[in-house]
């Protein structure tokens, strides 16, 4: 406790302005977090909101959700460093794609069938849709496993930036958002998170934009003359396909492709972001949400990636000392703001960091609780009952992840990656295709989810002995510094092999599609 005051101590008494900001925006979210309670009184108020969340908060809250400082730090770092300008291609095609795309064809369905279906949850609706018991339990236990490293990798992101921009211990800053996270969580549940989520989009679009002036002002960017000092050394925004080790697979311009299919397509499938959908009140809040969310999207993903592509004017000899994870920490420092800037980038990183810990949170907790406990352990428990383990699960959840990241397993970009290319590998095919279409059935549906946790495993032992390593540990790591590209070949397997499986498997009960689809249709 001696040692949590002293850097306390330290931190206010040399950077005063970045502490008080960062004190204030703490008690306006346990402020939200008490707030809360009245709102969470059932198990549907707790996790939907009541389904009645209006076109500008679930718009805030899916993109809030979609970028925090696994994307400001670790994905802005790294492909900032490697392919420089062109990074802003992923910003840009994740709010076309990821954003917008999305809401068009996702968001209306998911709305109506969810209602039709009566499910909460992503592993519900496998169920219920697909006429088959099995399928909710095993989406759920995956859901809650990958999600689990989804989430250490915010902390970790967040722990780097606090600890080199305030000074405090790195695992002191890990207990203190895993602390807030669990507050308004345990206390406010989704309407919690999605006024918070409203509130930190604002201050997320005004923290971006303020820090991209600032960056261009800088002496290292100097405004256009760094934009084609990027260009001249071949940073621009057009990558290349050659690689130094000749092969296509290193190239900037093979890897910016398979990022903007992993996030830009990946997140269509993802249980925290489908979740919105469920939640919006009618078809008027999605055309405004759609909209909304796009915008949103263009600034804070666009905005995060161009930042990042100035890293390599920062550092012209290569990757700092911390690596990929220390680029846009030492970035901020060298580009020398003043502390009052400095503690407004950080409040930027934290909300967009705190909205997506609460939402894997609540995802990853309700696919044990909701889809595991009721479903399977105790079928008749009260509404009460599962909302109060529920609440438990969420602290458990929060705990086992800040755990995680205080180890440092790994870099920030890898353990993302692993987690949303399997979940999205898993789910795709069978999200997507059962929301539209009658001749999908249950045995496809469980061969795309068995095949994406297979498949994910299977090519990281590939890919580590192409790498040449040796030992079970030296083929794993080195097999899961390709994530990214294991991840886009589950999204293309589930995509096949889904509606190939229907057309040899037992055809669903026409029966029970007409109860999936009448109401939906």
């Amino acid at each position: 406790m001696n040692s949590l005051l002293y850097s306390f101590a330290g931190a206010a008494h040399s950077k005063l302005a970045p502490t008080l900001m960062l004190i204030i925006y703490i008690a306006m979210m346990v402020v939200i977090a008490f707030y809360s309670r009245k709102k969470s009184r059932t198990l549907s108020s707790y996790f939907l909101g009541d389904r009645g969340i209006g076109g500008w908060m679930a718009a805030f809250s899916y993109g809030t959700t979609y970028f925090s400082a696994v994307v400001f730090v670790g994905y802005a770092g790294k492909f900032g460093m490697s392919m420089g300008l062109s990074a802003i291609w992923i910003g840009i095609a994740n709010a076309f794609f990821g954003s917008l795309f999305a809401w068009w064809v996702l968001a209306k369905r998911t709305r109506k069938m969810t209602r039709v279906l009566n499910t909460r949850t992503m592993p519900e609706f496998f169920e219920k849709r697909y006429n088959n018991k099995y399928i909710k339990l095993v989406s759920s236990i995956i859901i809650f496993i990958f999600l689990i490293p989804y989430s250490t990798s915010v902390y970790q992101g967040l722990g780097y930036l606090f600890e080199r921009i305030f000074g405090i211990d790195f695992y002191w800053c890990i207990a203190i958002m895993a602390l807030m996270t669990a507050l308004y969580l345990f206390f406010g549940g989704y309407f919690a998170t999605v006024l918070s989520d409203f509130i930190q989009g604002i201050i997320m679009v005004g923290g971006v934009i303020v820090m991209l002036i600032l960056m261009m002002r800088a002496p290292e960017v100097n405004g256009a003359e760094g934009l084609r000092t990027l260009s001249d050394i071949g940073y621009g925004f057009f990558p290349g396909f050659n690689a130094a080790s000749g092969k296509l697979i290193d190239s900037a311009g093979f890897n910016l492709i398979i990022i903007i299919l992993l996030t830009s397509f990946g997140i269509w499938a993802m249980p925290q972001s489908v979740h919105k959908f469920y939640t919006i009140k009618n078809n008027a809040a999605i055309r405004k949400g759609a909209v909304i969310s796009t915008v949103f999207a263009l600034i804070i993903g666009g905005g995060a990636y161009f930042n990042g592509g100035f890293s390599r004017l920062f550092f012209p000899g290569g990757f700092p000392a911390g690596g990929a994870d220390a680029v846009v920490p030492e970035m901020l420092l060298r580009a020398n703001f003043s502390g009052a800037m400095l503690g407004l980038i950080m409040v930027l990183l934290l909300s967009a960091s705190m909205s997506t810990l609460s939402s894997l949170a609540l995802s990853g907790s309700s696919a044990l609780v909701i889809d595991g406990y009721k479903g399977y352990v105790d079928k008749k428990a009260s509404e009460n009952k599962i909302k109060g383990i529920l609440r438990v699960v969420c602290l458990i959840f929060v705990i086992v992840s800040a755990l995680l990241a205080a180890l440092k397993i790994d870099a920030i970009v890898t353990l993302m990656s692993i987690s949303w290319g399997c979940l999205a590998g898993c789910f795709i095919g069978p999200f997507i295709y059962g929301l539209y279409s009658r001749k999908i059935t249950s045995a496809a549906a469980m061969v795309s989810i068995i095949s994406g946790v297979t498949i994910t495993v299977i090519m990281t032992v590939v890919f580590g002995l192409i790498a040449g390593a040796t030992g079970f540990g030296g083929v794993i790591k080195a097999g899961i510094q390709r994530a990214p590209l294991t991840g886009v070949i589950c999204m293309i397997f589930s995509m096949i092999i889904t509606p190939v499986v229907s057309i040899f498997t037992k055809k669903p009960d026409k029966e029970h599609l007409d109860r999936c689809f009448s109401e939906a249709e």
